[in-house]
């Protein structure tokens, strides 16, 4: 049960690692502005926002793959498309912050009277790949794992439902911002948002401060994993 315990520790504290990218909604508000290509400043706090974008990457396939062990008890396959599923989007984040740095560079040593447009395609670039892969995936994931923990038990069952509801919220958020109803920073996006957030919240700090639940996928035979059965004889 120790092994247990540590593996749900480590689930949980990359979980709430992932929150670490909070601060890039302001560190990324200069992005937004449509004079940011042509105006001066420092770009210190863009640099800094990509850099919690890349911790929260790494997190979060350190999520997938410390859940795995355990999760693949209750169903291999589901549990195998969630590391998958984690690993696109952690692939989807990379790729944004690679392209912030790319709009980065072209604000500070690009000049010309070409320099706004090539900005211009680059900012489209990125809000359709923060879009796609922080708006669909992190809706397959909560599908995924709340599927895994309602059905296993491992965590209060109020919080894997807390995921696969927010999950149907959070892609329609994307779809809505897809076709135009809103902005991806707006406070229809946020209230959406939000159950996804509280969501993962809630598990890493119940993971980190409760561990698993008794399960029968912890009792499976793991190794040391495996709870002893009392057999009713002393030798």
């Amino acid at each position: 049960m120790t092994s247990l315990r540590t593996t749900a520790r480590v689930a949980g504290g990359f979980y709430l690692l992932s929150f670490v990218s909070v601060p890039t909604l302001t560190l990324y508000a200069p992005l937004r502005d449509a004079n940011y290509f042509t105006s001066s400043g420092s770009d210190t706090g863009v640099i800094w926002g990509g850099m919690l974008e890349m911790i929260v990457a790494f997190a979060g396939i350190g999520t997938a793959v410390a859940l795995y062990p355990v999760l693949k008890r209750q169903h291999e396959g589901v549990a195998l498309g969630f590391v998958g599923s984690r690993v696109v989007e952690a692939a989807s984040i990379v790729s944004g912050v690679a392209i912030v740095m790319a709009m980065v560079t072209v604000r500070q040593s690009a000049t010309g009277p070409d320099v706004p447009a090539a900005g211009t395609a680059l900012a489209a670039l990125h809000l359709w790949t923060f879009l796609l892969g922080q708006g669909f995936i992190p809706a397959v994931n909560a599908v995924l794992l709340g599927y895994l923990l309602y059905r296993s038990r491992l965590v209060p069952r109020v919080l894997p439902v807390l995921g696969l509801i927010g999950a149907p919220l959070l892609a329609t958020s994307a779809v809505a911002t897809l076709f135009g109803f809103w902005t991806q920073v707006s406070a229809q996006s946020g209230l959406l948002t939000l159950p996804i957030g509280v969501w993962e919240l809630s598990l890493g700090v119940y993971l980190v401060v409760k561990g698993f639940r008794p399960s029968p996928v912890t009792a499976g035979p793991a190794g040391t994993d495996r709870v002893p059965v009392s057999t009713g004889r002393s030798d």
